[in-house]
């Protein structure tokens, strides 16, 4: 009997530590899953994100991603501090891309380059508020506008910012059709977006797809060896996809690793959101400052479209420089929505998808460079 009785003192404990931190990290779960399932605003990383935050802040669950032993602990020692779930989503991504439009115009690289001075304005900026050096790389890394390239990059330098720079660079990935339209019509004019472009799309070869992932993966990682992991795993998703001759191995990196990985990494970060972590000045300011980093990201890219433009002697559309972020595809959508309202005979898509998937190898480019400069600093991965 004494041995029942102390079965049910046991019972209801979670109420009685349950803070006020942890009440409000629930809430902020609820959010996230009404967004994921409301709104379906990314609803494969929300979902499992808003659970994890719900499962992580339950007291004496053992399921927070820093409770030793604990089921989710083990998932993110194994996937995220090692840096596997960020690398193989990296499989899958590149599995889906298709480089065609961007290898009929290369010109559209310099998109996907200038889709990135976010970045480098931000860690100044980030610096200048007193961040640590590798604080300050993993926030401004956020304005790569993809998330494995973000959570990569923080789960080796700055792991206590990691939820907040997950949330941040996935929210504003999400965020993209409604952060880009008002920076991209206030620095044009309407005759600017009007601009005409032929939507004929050019033809790239087999050969030409299938030489481009091995040649751009040795260039770049010979450039930026930093950024070998990630790189390296894009362009062996691309090769897979594009051989023509692996097409299980295609639908696996494309369904199984993809939704297998995106799922256990959403579980993880959301598991890591800690009231007593997360609730803090530092966290706002790593979310306005990643959104300075995109905002910057468009200015730099239309700024950049306007000049082309005029050295093209008008025959290039301002808006593609907005399409050079990684937001793939969220960014050439937007492009595509704006060209057609100022000019509804406009078809920017296919130019605007070659920049956006010039802006996916900017970011990893981006990425290595700034693991680079920390290298040269003396400052190594976290053990």
């Amino acid at each position: 009997m004494d041995i029942f009785l102390d079965a049910l003192q046991s019972l209801g404990q979670g109420f009685i530590h349950l803070s006020w931190q942890a009440v409000i990290m629930l809430l902020v779960g609820g959010v996230l899953l009404w967004l994921g399932i409301g709104k379906k605003i990314e609803p494969l990383l929300l979902i499992p994100i808003g659970f994890g935050v719900i499962l992580g802040n339950l007291p004496l669950a053992n399921l927070a991603a820093q409770d030793e032993g604990g089921v989710i602990n083990l998932l993110y020692k194994a996937g995220i501090l090692t840096e596997i779930f960020p690398v193989l989503l990296f499989v899958g991504l590149g599995a889906m891309i298709d480089f065609g439009p961007m290898l009929a115009n290369p010109s559209v690289l310099i998109f996907g380059a200038a889709g990135q001075f976010g970045i480098f304005i931000t860690l100044l900026l980030a610096l200048g508020l007193g961040f640590e050096k590798q604080e300050a790389v993993s926030i401004a890394i956020i304005g790569a506008c993809d998330g494995p390239t973000a959570i990569y990059v923080t789960s080796r330098f700055a792991r206590d910012l990691l939820p907040a720079v997950s949330i941040a660079a996935y929210s504003y990935m999400a965020l993209v059709p409604i952060i880009q339209p008002p920076i991209m019509r206030a620095l044009t004019t309407k005759k600017e977006r009007a601009t005409y472009m032929p939507p004929t799309e050019k033809q790239v070869s087999r050969k030409v797809k299938i030489l481009f992932p091995i040649i751009a993966g040795i260039l770049t990682i010979l450039i930026a060896p930093m950024g070998a992991p990630l790189m390296g795993m894009l362009m062996l998703g691309n090769l897979l996809r594009e051989s023509g001759v692996v097409n299980r191995l295609v639908d696996v990196s494309q369904n199984t690793i993809a939704n297998t990985v995106t799922l256990l990494l959403g579980l993880c970060i959301g598991a890591s959101m800690l009231g007593g972590n997360f609730l803090k000045w530092e966290t706002i300011l790593v979310f306005l400052l990643g959104f300075l980093a995109i905002s910057l990201d468009t200015v730099t890219g239309v700024l950049i479209g306007k000049l082309m433009r005029v050295l093209s002697h008008g025959k290039i559309n301002p808006l593609l420089g907005a399409a050079g972020t990684s937001a793939f595809p969220m960014s050439a959508r937007v492009v595509q929505k704006e060209g057609q309202r100022a000019n509804p005979r406009n078809f920017l898509l296919w130019h605007a998808v070659g920049a956006n998937t010039g802006g996916q190898i900017g970011s990893v480019m981006a990425a290595a460079v700034m693991l680079a400069i920390l290298a040269g600093l003396g400052i190594g991965p976290m053990g």
